[in-house]
């Protein structure tokens, strides 16, 4: 069974362990996006293991449909497809249900919308959520819920929160059924719950108690990052953290810049995903301690420094900017593809230093340091 280990705090903020059937997580961490069992910009399993990735993350939905997730079972699940045998985090499939079908009926059995891929209508309720997980046998499952629009209204929001708060009993229910199963690929499936609630506290910290007594292995905060403002969502974090349970984990969904991660960790949330690092790198856009460079400008045509000085980064140990511009001009996939290593491992030791800086009790003042960086650099 999973276990949940607070190593050290500062303030709000946790550095803990969590320990699962695929190993053990340093928290505070960044889960790498692999949406579909891959990162996009070609970056393979043996380049996770180089730079320094804890938690891959995959999605529920486009696995789903495709490859389907019955035949990633056939062939042993998502460990061993990916040739990975980290944690693995899967989400529900919610969000993408929410977010790319135009076309979508919400009833209480769960949603029903067509394929983005081929157009067939396809069914999602808690239970198929579960099943389709538990068939990829990630590390991690997320529980189905309904991501509303953080603009949405009060009268949207509220059955809306009470809707997803049914689901995840459901969740729960057929998650445990399917642990017991003899077929089961893994059997110490954990599950998280995801709070939301848009930008209204009350509703917030509401579900926030319910959720609370479920006794699930670990909490998550959705439905932020998604059209509010930046402090509009540190005060829903704020208000929300102090009524989930402290023993478990806190995973703010969908977040975000290195400075959003910063402020998240300074109010007690220590699991992270976003696709920035991955996206940003597609478009030439790397992350550096002085902020953001975009390699597609001139300035950087005859410039023969790595992206970072002192990276340890495949991309900054070997090339130039000048030679990654260079590849993006061309249209080369190479240089997507160092560009996104790059980043990811910018992110994945920013979470290292974080860890370190919470060992030593040093978080407050790493932290206004790394942002005065940024701020500089902007």
């Amino acid at each position: 069974m999973a276990e949940y280990k607070i190593l050290t705090t500062e303030g709000n903020a946790k550095r803990a362990e969590f320990k699962t059937v695929h190993g053990t997580i340093q928290t505070p961490v960044f889960m790498n996006v692999g949406t579909v069992a891959a990162i996009k910009g070609a970056v393979s399993t043996e380049d996770l293991e180089r730079i320094k990735c804890q938690v891959e993350l995959s999605n529920t939905y486009h696995l789903h449909v495709r490859p389907g997730d019955e035949k990633v079972k056939q062939l042993g699940g998502l460990h061993k497809l990916m040739s990975w045998n980290k944690p693995i985090l899967t989400d529900s499939g919610g969000f993408q249900v929410f977010s790319l079908a135009g076309l979508r009926k919400i009833k209480e059995e769960g949603v029903t919308f067509n394929s983005h891929v081929d157009g067939r209508k396809i069914f999602m309720g808690p239970e198929e959520s579960m099943r389709i997980q538990s068939n990829l046998a990630s590390t991690i499952a997320m529980a189905f819920d309904e991501c509303a629009p953080a603009l949405a209204s009060r009268d949207y929001v509220k059955p809306s929160v009470e809707r997803t708060t049914r689901w995840l009993e459901r969740c729960k229910a057929e998650m445990n059924r399917l642990n017991s199963l003899d077929d089961t690929i893994n059997k110490e499936q954990l599950l998280f719950g995801i709070n939301q609630g848009a930008i209204y506290d009350d509703i917030r910290i509401d579900h926030a108690k319910q959720i609370a007594q479920m006794e699930l292995d670990g909490y998550a905060i959705g439905g932020l990052a998604v059209g509010e403002s930046h402090e509009q969502m540190y005060s829903i974090i704020e208000e929300v953290t102090p009524f989930l349970p402290k023993d478990k984990p806190t995973y703010l969904m969908g977040v975000g810049t290195p400075a959003n991660i910063l402020e998240a960790v300074e109010r007690g949330v220590d699991f992270f995903d976003c696709v920035y690092p991955s996206r940003n790198g597609r478009h030439g856009h790397v992350y550096t301690n002085h902020g953001k460079l975009n390699l597609f400008n001139q300035q950087y045509e005859l410039d023969d420094r790595p992206i970072e000085e002192g990276c340890g980064c495949p991309t900054c140990q070997r090339y130039s900017r000048a030679y990654v511009r260079h590849l993006l001009k061309a249209k080369e996939m190479l240089g997507m593809r160092l560009c996104v290593l790059h980043n990811l491992y910018f992110y994945n030791t920013l979470m290292e230093e974080i860890r370190n800086a919470l060992d030593n009790h040093e978080f407050a003042s790493y932290k206004k340091r790394k942002l005065d960086l940024f701020n500089q650099g902007l």
